[in-house]
């Protein structure tokens, strides 16, 4: 590593092992736009393929400007390796594939985007995976819900629209006790939060969203956080404690940590079986993309949270927002759980139930001249949306609720404008809307 700091705004523009291109002195990561790679002799090709040595084969699988920001993120993370994959939907499909065969099952949180929700209701069905539904309030219904055929948890660690932060340490410590690895999308809060500090096995990303940070490229990343023994309940992950059959019969669980000397078994699984299959590679160009903006992530983050409040707390003050979600107005256990996992801000994104219901949601939106209306979050630019006639459209009414959605919700991504016309464009908005369902009335 070119660094040992502990501090999120280095490991951002030294992290891994990258410090300079050694044939050209490039402080800036080259774009390595290539699909293949010339080997050194017979001999280091075989090593490569035998997985006796790492090293890049075909961009399909890895690629020298994807491998920096793997590194980075997977130290900024805490973890001990990270793959880099197409989209933030293709890291949580990923993640999931990993463990599962058609058969199986995980055990989900129900506060999910609405894209997670229908991939792990409908698509992973489709495909013989069963994923069940708990209700993050009760660590305990995690639990409840396992079988002998359960291979993981998974969450998110501030999901929209609720932004209730989820118990982390609870639901991992239940399921280390029985070879459950939890699984924690950190999208949301890539900074504040380290999910694998607090007993999660794995994270993932959306690089799209505040990694990534401008609303350019598309991509996602699995982090392996080398802390969950995949050895030690042999009969709840079969993938790693059978004969592998793409692999000589290997047993993966056994012969990798043996071979390369780290508990990296699941990062290199995804690689070399996933993502050498199913082929859901990050494009180089991307991959420099989203480097560029993992080194300014600290210093947008801190700015993108400061915003958030401070339009949380303008929206306290008008009378026609009935509600206001957002960690900072939390009660109860849900207020415990921010304090506790958010350790240096609460998230960018605000929501507030509009008065007026869904006519009231859509003019709100209609009537924005700053703010853009994009089906995304995590841009520089503050973002909005009214998820019940678009991201969570798809889902019954009763699904709708569970998931935190209401008529008239609007999900706000805060960026980094000056807060006066971010505020000015809100509130002219809410003023119009309002006036619209009143003469609709």
């Amino acid at each position: 590593m070119t660094t040992k700091s502990q501090h999120a705004d280095t490991i951002a523009l030294h992290g891994g092992n990258y410090r300079k291109d050694e044939t050209t002195n490039s402080v800036a990561v080259p774009i390595y736009q290539t699909t293949s790679y010339q080997f050194n002799n017979q001999e280091h090709a075989s090593n490569l393929f035998s997985l006796k040595e790492l090293g890049n084969i075909y961009t399909r699988i890895m690629n020298p400007t994807t491998a920096v920001l793997e590194e980075r993120i997977a130290q900024l993370e805490g973890g001990l390796a990270a793959l880099a994959v197409s989209s933030g939907q293709a890291a949580s499909a990923f993640a999931i594939q990993n463990l599962c065969q058609a058969g199986d099952n995980i055990v989900s949180s129900t506060d999910l985007y609405g894209g997670t929700w229908n991939q792990f209701a409908n698509t992973f069905k489709q495909l013989g995976i069963e994923v069940r539904f708990a209700d993050p309030k009760d660590p305990d219904s995690f639990i409840k819900l396992t079988d002998n055929k359960t291979r993981a948890f998974y969450a998110e660690t501030l999901p929209n629209p609720k932004l209730n932060v989820f118990p982390i340490e609870e639901v991992a410590s239940l399921g280390k006790k029985i070879g459950i690895p939890l699984i924690v999308d950190n999208t949301a809060a890539p900074i504040t939060c380290k999910p694998l500090k607090h007993g999660a096995a794995i994270v993932v990303h959306s690089l799209t969203k505040w990694i990534g940070g401008h609303g350019n490229s598309i991509g996602g990343v699995i982090v392996d956080g080398g802390n969950f023994d995949w050895t030690q309940f042999p009969e709840r992950h079969p993938l790693y404690n059978q004969p592998e059959p793409s692999y000589w019969g290997w047993v993966l669980g056994k012969v990798v940590p043996e071979v390369l000397g780290a508990n990296i078994t699941y990062a290199v699984r995804a690689r070399f079986v996933l993502l050498r299959d199913l082929g859901a590679a990050l494009s180089p160009t991307n991959a420099f993309n989203f480097i560029q903006g993992l080194e300014t992530l600290p210093l947008r983050f801190q700015k993108h949270q400061d915003n958030a409040e401070k339009v949380a707390d303008y929206l306290t003050t008008k009378k026609n927002v009935n509600r206001v979600i957002h960690p900072k107005y939390q009660l109860g256990i849900h207020k415990e759980r921010a304090d506790k996992y958010l350790e240096d801000g609460a998230g960018p994104l605000v929501g507030f139930e509009l008065e007026g219901g869904i006519e009231a949601g859509k003019a709100f939106i209609d009537n924005l001249e700053l703010i853009y209306h994009v089906a995304n979050i995590g841009d520089a630019r503050t973002l909005a949306i009214h998820p019940a006639s678009t991201t969570h459209s798809q889902l019954n009414a009763e699904d709708q609720l569970r998931a935190g959605v209401t008529p008239g919700y609007i999900r706000l991504s805060v960026g980094i404008e000056h807060i006066d016309d971010i505020i000015h464009d809100i509130d002219q908005a809410i003023n119009k809307a309002q006036e619209k369902v009143k003469n609709v009335a």
